[in-house]
This record gives structure tokens, C-alpha cells and sequence, in this order.
């Protein structure tokens, strides 16, 4: 049976234009998944009629005729726009209409609202964002990406677990291993938070625990799920994201000041086009929301349509590996 993924049309900096785009193209590559799209019946009925001529198969709508804008106060958002895509995206997730969520837009009301409306997991304290970072081995997973800014040590531990689960189910990682984020290996290094969340870590069930690592062991894949609060860890996301794009400028200056001639220069832009493109967060299809009750994946402003597509692929793996039930079953007791 196909796994069905309500899409928010409205999310993102240049939707609803490459959502439809991307939606059309999920459906059209794959036979297991069926997209539904919440937006405004009005907007979305054209565009999808439009691109997807000749299709046998293509998305639905949901007329879902209130938007969230990206400035939009999550909580205001919440209260005031009960017919908005993000809200009627969700609650078909809760009555079961839909298996997935995916969205680009609002995070704070994305998320604000996949709390408020689908709730927590039973045993989880903080739902937590992943993020992703390519490393020499493939890619690492980072929690919490910003879901949380301040936490307890307990919370680190939990994000480690459902970190973990993700891992092995979601990414076929056997047996994951997890590191703490911190500015030193050693066990007594760091602030009391990170001395306090090593002990717990180190006695924790359901994850293989191998100590602190510092913020130059990331991209070597020193661990395959790397904790840390969501300040820290939306500090390292951001600071990730930058690499792709000032990386190539400082080649570009290098080999202006070398005198390198074209030939010389293309040879050096192709190996950089192959590095930047592991730096892309289009390539990772968003950011799976884990601990709330259900599947939920918030996507970067900017998502393309490539991005948009991955999102759903990836919504349809955590659907079919069953990745909220796995957290359930192992946080619950």
C-alpha cells in the first residue's frame, strides 16, 4: 500500500512554484508513495494541472486556504490560522489520513504546531531536529540541530537514543556509534552539562557510547551520531552550511594569485563542485523532527525542488522503517 505524505505547499522561500515540482516528481519516479498537497485550492490547482500534463499519477489538494509566512510568530500562527496548510497537514497525519509530514516553511510553526497537534511520544521530554554533516565516511547526524537551545543532561541522553534509532533504521547504520560534542576527549572536560551528560551517556540503554569528541573530529566521522544542545548544534549547522559557499571563493582567489591558466582552473572547480555538493542541504531532504507522535520532516527555506522530492523519499523510509514506533517502543518503558 502506498505511504501517503501530506506536503505543506505553502513552506518555503520560493513555493509553491518547486513544491508542486518536487511533488510531481516523487510521484511520478515511485509507485509507493502518494503526495497530498494543503494549500490554497485556487493556487495549487493551476500549477499542479499545469506540470503535471500527461502524468498517469500526480498529487491532490487539500484546499487549505490560510498561510503561514516565514515571519509569522509561531504561537500567533498556531491560534489564528487553524486552515492553514501546516495545521491541516498535520492534523491528517493525526486521524491518520496521512502517514508523513514534510514542510519548508515556518520552523518555529512547524514545529510549534507538530507538538501542539500530534504531541509527544510517550517517555520523550524534547522532541529534537537532526542535521546533517557529509564527513570522509559518508554523513554524521547531529542532535539537536536548534529544536532546543538550552537542555539538561537528560535530554542530550534521549537525543543520543532517538538519535541512535534514526541511524540504524532510517540511515542502515548497524550498531551506531555516538559521540558527545564538547571541547575536550577527556571525560572531566566541558561544562557541567557535558560532565553530567557523559556519566548518563555512559550508562545509557540502546546506544554505543564512545566518549566526547571536540568540533574538529565532525567531519572526519568520528561518530555516527554526534549530541549537543541546540545552540551548540545550530552553531555547527550554520557554520557547515558556510563551508560550501566560502570554500570555493578562497580557491577562487588562490588560483587567481597562482596565475593557474583555465585548463588548470576547471581541473580544481570540478574537484570543488564534488566536495561542495556534500555540504547541500538539499541533498539530505530536510530535518526529521524526532520525538513527536508521528513523521515529521522540516525542510530550509531556500528547499528547490530536488529538495522538496528528497524530503518526501526520506518521509517514506521513516514511514516504512518505522522509525516513531521504534522511539516509542524503546523510550516508552
Amino acid at each position: 500500500m502506498p505511504i501517503r505524505v501530506a506536503v505543506d505547499a505553502m513552506g518555503g522561500d520560493h513555493a509553491p512554484e518547486v513544491v508542486v515540482k518536487g511533488a510531481i516528481s516523487a510521484v511520478a519516479k515511485s509507485s509507493d508513495v502518494e503526495v497530498v498537497l494543503f494549500g490554497p485550492q485556487t493556487t495549487i490547482a493551476p500549477l499542479l494541472d499545469k506540470w503535471s500534463e500527461g502524468e498517469t499519477r500526480k498529487p491532490t489538494i487539500v484546499d487549505s486556504p490560510d498561510v503561514i509566512g516565514m515571519a509569522d510568530p509561531p504561537a500567533v500562527a498556531l491560534k489564528t490560522k487553524k486552515e492553514s496548510s501546516i495545521h491541516k497537514g498535520l492534523i491528517a497525519c493525526k486521524s491518520g489520513d496521512a502517514d508523513a509530514f514534510i514542510s519548508a516553511g515556518n520552523t518555529g510553526a512547524a514545529m510549534a504546531a507538530a507538538l501542539f497537534l500530534l504531541g509527544r511520544q510517550s517517555g520523550v521530554k524534547r522532541p529534537t531536529l537532526v542535521g546533517y554533516f557529509p564527513t570522509l565516511r559518508g554523513h554524521c547526524i547531529l542532535l539537536d540541530a536548534g529544536a532546543n537551545v538550552d537542555c539538561k543532561p537528560s535530554h542530550l541522553v534521549q537525543f543520543a537514543q532517538m538519535g541512535s534509532i534514526y541511524a540504524a533504521r532510517a540511515m542502515h547504520r548497524e550498531n551506531p556509534t555516538v559521540a558527545l560534542m564538547n571541547i575536550g576527549e577527556e571525560p572531566g572536560k566541558g561544562n557541567a552539562q557535558a560532565k553530567a551528560a557523559y556519566k548518563l551517556l555512559c550508562k545509557a540503554p540502546y546506544i554505543n557510547f564512545v566518549g566526547n569528541i571536540e568540533g574538529r573530529d565532525m567531519l572526519t566521522h568520528a561518530a555516527d551520531v554526534v549530541v549537543a544542545d541546540g545552540y551548540v548544534g545550530n552553531v555547527l549547522l550554520k557554520f557547515g552550511e558556510s563551508v560550501a559557499s566560502v570554500i570555493p571563493k578562497m580557491v577562487g582567489a588562490e588560483m587567481m594569485s597562482l596565475k593557474m591558466s583555465q585548463e588548470e582552473q576547471a581541473i580544481v572547480i570540478r574537484a570543488l563542485r564534488g566536495v561542495r555538493s556534500r555540504f547541500d542541504y538539499q541533498e539530505y531532504g530536510g530535518a526529521p523532527l524526532l520525538g513527536v507522535d508521528g513523521t515529521v520532516i522540516i525542510g530550509h527555506g531556500g528547499s528547490n525542488e530536488q529538495a522538496v522530492e528528497n524530503m518526501i523519499f526520506n518521509a517514506v523510509e521513516m514511514v516504512r522503517e518505522d522509525v516513531s514506533g521504534s522511539i516509542s517502543a524503546a523510550l516508552s518503558g
